[in-house]
Formats: structure tokens, C-alpha cells, sequence
């Protein structure tokens, strides 16, 4: 795994975890066609455990931007476990962000662009895609974020 993507993870200091086992009953991915279907991560922390809490409460958009941009490379170590190289990738098409934000929290787009800012990063123009930064009333043991992914490979 020695490509472009590769060399640019590298520069940027990034290192990929390993994909955690899922909690429930799912996959971490499904591929059809030329798609992967990456399922909902949320922000791991380096010791062990999740960052939790109310984006705009206890936590604040900027600690919550930074667990979107950890969802983000969580999600390309999911990737790269699908497609097996990431030079594969032709395209991050479709991000869904969900955020467990305060009942008048408003700055979703803000935390999830942690995680848009990231690809784009790592991908350049491949990395734009669309997307969707939601509002929940909650998140399974409240995680701050949990993000999804779409992508195009050849």
C-alpha cells in the first residue's frame, strides 16, 4: 500500500486504525457495483472509549469538528479495508453527518466539515462531495457525531 494516497496520509501525519468490530448487527461495509456503503462511525478516542456529549452543551464546535475529522479517518481505514488500495478511489461521493447537537444547536455543516475538510485533504477534488449535516435528539451512548460514507472506485 504504497500509493499517492498512501504518500499523502503520510505527509498529513495521518495513521489509519484498525476498523472496529461492529457493535450491532451490520457490516462496515457493503460494496455494489463499483460503490462502497460505508457504515456510521462514530469518534473513537486513542485510549479506548468514545468522545460523547451535546455539541453546543458540553462540548463545543471546535472539539466537535476535531471528532468529525477522527470519524473521517476511521472511515478511510474502513475504506481501504473494502478497496483495498485507496488510489482505487474515484470519487468520495456522499457524506452523512449526523450530529448530537442541543435542541437549538444550529452550526451542524461547521462540525462536520472536519470530516469534508479531511477528504478533500486527502483526495483533493476526488474528496468534494455532496452531503448532508443533520440534527439529532441523540446518538447511540452519546457520541457527538456519527458520519457515513458513500464512494466511487474502480
Amino acid at each position: 500500500m504504497s500509493g499517492a494516497i498512501e504518500a499523502r496520509l503520510k505527509s498529513l501525519g495521518i495513521v489509519l486504525p484498525p476498523v472496529p468490530t461492529p457493535v450491532a448487527n451490520y457490516v462496515p461495509f457493503v460494496i455494489t457495483g463499483s460503490l462502497v456503503f460505508l457504515s456510521g462511525q462514530g469518534p473513537r478516542k486513542a485510549e479506548g472509549g468514545m468522545h460523547s456529549g451535546k455539541v453546543g452543551g458540553g462540548v463545543t464546535v471546535d472539539e466537535a469538528y476535531q471528532h468529525a475529522r477522527i470519524v473521517g479517518i476511521q472511515l478511510l481505514s474502513a475504506l481501504r479495508d473494502a478497496v483495498g488500495d485507496l488510489d482505487r478511489v474515484t470519487r468520495i461521493v456522499k457524506l452523512l453527518g449526523m450530529v448530537n447537537g442541543v435542541p437549538d444547536f444550529k452550526q451542524h455543516p461547521k462540525v462536520i466539515n472536519g470530516c469534508s475538510d479531511l477528504l478533500v485533504e486527502v483526495f483533493e477534488a476526488k474528496g468534494k462531495h455532496a452531503r448532508s449535516a443533520v440534527g439529532m435528539g441523540s446518538l447511540p451512548d452519546d457520541i457527538t457525531v456519527e458520519i457515513e460514507a458513500i464512494v466511487e472506485f474502480k
